[in-house]
């Protein structure tokens, strides 16, 4: 039995979904017949994945990670693509069979012309922030200007991966991608990211020199990275991607392209996209260090100012850190920007970094903000679908919507699963929903 249930999670992961959903019907027998245990919800969530439209390290796809999630009991699942809706409808009929309510949305990156001099979460890029889109409700975009900017974001996108194949490509020689043979199969919409690049270039490199020991005298010497370190690297295929990532297109290496006010979308225009496709405009914050993140206040003034509504943070960032005195500061940091949300009314969306689905709140240094962190929960609705309602309303805050506590009404936004990890002061506030 444990070798077809591997089987069909294998087959959850196909790039064909119709696959991927019989993959899944078979798994829900399973599971109904009492020959596979579902584990009951416990308070832990990831709103934050990444699923192979954009890149997942582990080749997951949306059911996939909807499936795992609801196999390691998370309370809840979110999705946030780079730059793509395309796994959202996928999405949500997984978590309508399992159960699991689900929340999803879009990542990108925008610029901020205020902050133009002063790095705030985009290392070493002044000016750039991380930015999201939460509760979209479908993957099919109707606004027209909606349907011009995503296709945008694809084109700017394609572009900025194919100038990066150009100079790394030169550099690495022989070893060199055909950017239609060797990039865009291993997206399934075509919609490879930086990472996938790297996937690529592992590959290629494998192809160009079969032999082991050649491998590694070739990465070692393009890399400058002892043999010994690569060595160990062809055996963990994340750590050498991220290698590769590293010395050839992060800041330094021969691939990387200094960002420009005109590289990326401004905050505002991502804003206004997110609105058109009933999405909720969402900050993101890393970790408090740099001096974009320094000057917190004024930065989430500006962000809700331009129609900001919930704050993305990551707590395995701020205390799973090695120095005693980094980890202080950054613990530090976490509770004042949880404290910071809560003074704002600002629900937060967690996230855990890398292929890890689910987190947790047991951690020493996150428990005593456990109470406000994952907070979400089921509205008084149906519990997975219909039209929910509960606090909260969709109001105009500078010719952008943003959730205000309210009374109880309909909501302009389709919510058959209302969750979100929240932060709360008042008991009334205890669940923020976050329409999806």
């Amino acid at each position: 039995m444990d070798e077809r249930i591997a089987e069909l999670e294998t087959r959850l992961d196909h790039f064909d979904r119709a696959e991927r959903d019989q993959a899944l019907d078979e798994l829900l027998r399973l599971a109904r017949g009492g020959r596979l245990r579902l584990p009951e919800p416990e308070p832990k969530v990831n709103l934050h994945a990444h699923s192979f439209y954009s890149y997942n390290a582990m080749g997951y796809s949306p059911t996939h990670i909807v499936w795992r999630a609801r196999r390691e009991g998370l309370r809840a699942v979110g999705l946030v693509d780079f730059d793509v809706f395309d796994g959202i409808d996928e999405f949500f009929r997984a978590g309508e069979l399992l159960g699991i309510p689900t929340v999803a949305g879009m990542e990108t990156r925008a610029f901020i012309p205020e902050f133009s001099t002063r790095e705030i979460n985009s290392p070493g890029e002044p000016g750039i922030t991380y930015h999201m889109v939460t509760g979209v409700t479908r993957s099919a975009i109707d606004d027209p200007q909606a349907v011009e900017f995503a296709t945008m974001l694809r084109a700017s996108a394609r572009h900025r991966n194919e100038s990066v194949v150009e100079r790394v490509n030169a550099y690495l020689a022989p070893v060199a991608l055909d950017y239609e043979a060797d990039v865009l199969p291993l997206s399934p919409s075509a919609t490879p990211t930086e990472r996938h690049l790297c996937l690529a270039y592992e590959t290629k490199a494998a192809t160009v020199y079969p032999d082991r020991d050649a491998r590694v005298r070739f990465w070692a010497q393009r890399l400058g990275t002892p043999q010994g370190e690569v060595s160990d690297l062809l055996d963990d295929s994340r750590r050498l991607q991220a290698l590769i990532r590293s010395k050839t297109m992060k800041r330094g290496g021969v691939g990387y392209q200094e960002p420009t006010p005109e590289s990326f979308p401004r905050m505002t225009d991502v804003n206004r996209f997110a609105l058109a496709v009933g999405g909720i405009p969402t900050a993101t914050w890393l970790d408090g260090t740099s001096p974009g993140e320094n000057d917190i206040d004024e930065l989430l003034d500006l962000h809700m100012q331009a129609g900001a509504a919930a704050l993305n943070i990551i707590p395995d960032r701020n205390w799973n850190i090695r120095d005693p005195a980094v980890k202080d500061l950054k613990v530090r940091n976490l509770y004042r920007i949880v404290a910071l949300a809560a003074a704002r009314d600002l629900p937060l969306v967690i996230e855990r970094p890398g292929p890890q689905v689910r987190g947790r709140f047991r951690r020493p240094r996150t428990r005593p903000r456990r109470r406000r962190l994952p907070a979400g929960g089921r509205g008084p609705g149906r519990p997975h679908g219909g039209r929910a309602r509960g606090r909260g309303r969709v109001s105009q805050r500078l010719g952008a919507r943003s959730l205000q506590d309210g009374g109880r009404e309909e909501r302009l936004f389709r919510p058959p699963r209302p969750v979100v990890a929240a932060i709360a002061r008042k008991p009334r506030r205890a669940a923020a929903y976050c329409p999806v």
